[in-house]
């Protein structure tokens, strides 16, 4: 009896209590680590309702155009980045481009471009196509390619890049050498998040290697260099040039070239080279040069991006490998702060 009065008032309140909670955690289809994951995700950034009206100097019609900013960025994520490339790679893109014009906002100097412009449309800026320009260019792929970017856009509506909650200087370029730059080894002044960041991905790029062909005068021309006759005469003597320092990212920092001294910035920009990584060589009175990448190698490499995205990365993960330290925020809070 004892223990018939034992079990009504102790032990069968308990089960009581203990029963349904373990009956639940059995059948509930969310774990408590779930749950706690679902608390660690970040706020998602909602786009501002209004969009801000982009002012853009129109080149061709010398007109100016105002245009709704996330019209705007796919118009320069479409002349910019190929509509071919991976979804990520396409919202990578578009948080660059967005960050771009926002940035330009934000410091309100507009002195480059023709009174009540914000931004040009050409690659000084960026380059920007309307839906016109998009529909000559892609012809019978316009549908799909103006899908495929709006897509892009949209996933990332309102978002910039950001370092310490301001909009960074968010450069790109088509491709590397396999490694990006440092921004003090190709301009002057260092960026903490601009940082030389390996690239192997940008090998499947068609301008990866380039060779181009420079007559000897012509090439003594634009250098304001005069080469050693023998080495003219003796194409496999090296003592024409020599490189006295490279980069980070491996590409020519310092070179001798005749009696006179370059940056590999200063030979790529007066001989037209496609990168700052090159080799050459004298054959039949020509300089043969190969280059290795196409752009300044700053930053954001576009191939890198979507190499990146192929092996399964999404926007967020590629933007922040190329663009050391930063954060992803509304634009609305930069520009009412």
């Amino acid at each position: 009896m004892k223990r018939y009065l034992f079990f009504l008032l102790v032990a069968l309140p308990i089960l009581l209590i203990l029963v349904p909670g373990v009956l639940v955690i059995y059948r509930s289809p969310i774990s408590p680590n779930t749950l706690l994951e679902k608390q660690k995700k970040p706020p998602v950034i909602t786009a501002p309702a209004k969009q801000l009206p982009i002012k853009v100097y129109r080149t061709e019609s010398k007109q100016i155009e105002s245009i709704p900013l996330e019209a705007y960025v796919e118009g320069v994520v479409a002349a910019e980045m190929p509509a071919e490339f991976e979804l990520e790679a396409l919202k990578a893109q578009a948080m660059a481009a967005r960050t771009y014009i926002i940035r330009r906002l934000q410091a309100g100097k507009f002195d480059d471009v023709p009174k009540g412009a914000q931004v040009l449309d050409t690659v000084k800026h960026q380059a920007y196509l309307d839906d016109g320009q998009r529909k000559e260019r892609w012809k019978e792929q316009y549908d799909w390619k103006s899908k495929r970017i709006h897509e892009a856009v949209e996933a990332t509506a309102g978002v910039v890049l950001t370092y310490d909650n301001q909009p960074i200087d968010a450069t790109f370029f088509s491709t590397s050498n396999g490694f990006t730059e440092n921004a003090n080894e190709y301009w002057t002044d260092p960026i903490p998040y601009l940082k030389s960041v390996a690239s192997p991905w940008d090998s499947e790029s068609p301008r990866f290697t380039e060779h181009t062909a420079i007559a000897v005068s012509e090439f003594e021309r634009k250098l304001g260099v005069t080469l050693d006759a023998a080495a003219i005469q003796n194409s496999q003597k090296p003592s024409w040039y020599q490189v006295l320092e490279r980069t980070t990212g491996n590409r020519v920092g310092r070179i001798r070239i005749g009696n006179k001294e370059f940056t590999g910035k200063e030979v790529r920009e007066r001989l037209g080279l496609n990168s700052a990584a090159f080799t050459m060589k004298l054959e039949r009175g020509q300089v043969d040069i190969t280059t290795h990448g196409y752009g300044h190698g700053v930053g954001m490499s576009q191939w890198g991006a979507n190499g990146m995205a192929k092996s399964g990365k999404n926007a967020e993960q590629i933007v922040k490998y190329f663009y050391k330290g930063i954060s992803l925020q509304s634009y609305e809070k930069i520009l009412t702060s």
